[in-house]
């Protein structure tokens, strides 16, 4: 997202929660992402490889991603006015304070 610091940083000014699909938004100070785990990301070029290779793309599997990670960034949720509950943040995978 070629924006996602912007909108990142006007989200809190509106007071508007968001949720995004990628970790670098909360990083940013978006509030929070259920974002794929990295192992997922690099999926796409071993395709590309076996696409070059000669593969045809019709023979190729679906793979579908298993993997997400919960990231909560708690500066963004007090910015907003709202409190995360404890359960959903023991359950996340990373807490940004």
């Amino acid at each position: 997202m070629v924006n996602q610091a912007r909108v990142a940083e006007l989200a809190p000014r509106t007071r508007l929660p968001a949720m995004y699909s990628y970790r670098e938004n909360v990083e940013a100070g978006g509030l929070m992402a259920n974002a794929l785990k990295a192992d997922f990301v690099g999926r796409p070029a071993l395709y590309v490889d076996k696409i070059l290779r000669g593969a045809k793309p019709p023979d190729l599997p679906i793979e579908r991603p298993t993997k997400f990670e919960l990231v909560i960034n708690l500066k963004a949720a007090s910015a907003v006015g709202i409190t995360i509950p404890p359960a959903l943040l023991l359950r996340a995978d990373n807490v940004i304070r």
